[in-house]
Formats: structure tokens, sequence, C-alpha cells
């Protein structure tokens, strides 16, 4: 009886943790095929850790600092500096557009709520 017990809640934690890869590989993908069908506006964004450009649908490494209109620029290390001074390292899935102004990723609230 013992066995079966211990059998049943391993069975249970294998389960949950495959249903938790497959949610996030969905929400992966769903965000990866917005990007390639170019319904993402032009930005710089922070995915797995590298900053990002995307320019007309398509996305490719940021290969040096940019300036935005606002004052504001982001490094390719991922940080952001303010026209007033101040800094900020951007994480996972925040992006900047082109006008400067920085936005969380709608996956990001997705995430919140599970």
């Amino acid at each position: 009886m013992k066995k079966l017990m211990i059998l049943s809640v391993c069975f249970f934690l294998a389960l949950s943790t495959q249903a938790q890869d497959k949610t996030d590989s969905k929400m992966e993908s769903k965000m990866d095929k917005k990007m390639a069908n170019g319904k993402q506006k032009d930005c710089v964004m922070m995915k797995d850790g590298k900053m990002m450009q995307m320019k007309d649908g398509q996305t490719m490494m940021m290969e040096k600092d940019m300036t935005f209109p606002n004052g504001s620029m982001v490094m390719t290390d991922g940080n952001m500096k303010m026209k007033d001074g101040k800094t900020h390292m951007l994480k996972e899935g925040d992006r900047v557009m082109m006008d400067g102004k920085m936005k969380p990723m709608h996956m990001k609230k997705m995430y919140h709520k599970m």
C-alpha cells in the first residue's frame, strides 16, 4: 500500500511538470508566430538574455547601442539609460519601441496570471 501511494505521488508530480512545459512552449510559439508574421512593431527587446532588434518583421541581434528620439539609449548588454541619467536593466520580454518608450511583452502578463 505504501509503495502504491509513493508511486501515485511520483506519477502526479511527473504529469504536473510536463503540463507546465507544454503551456510555456505554446506561449513561446505564439509569440514567435506573431513576430514572424510581422504583427509586432519595430522595437528592441530582451529575448533569451540577449538584446534583439525587430525591424520589418525580422528579428536579429542588436549589434550597436541605439539612441531614441526621446533621448533614451539602449545598450547591447540590455542597460537602458534615460534622458535624465537614470539607468534600468531590461528584463526578459521587455521591449523598447522606436519612440523610446518601454513596454513589457504581452506574454509576460500571461505568465503572471498562472
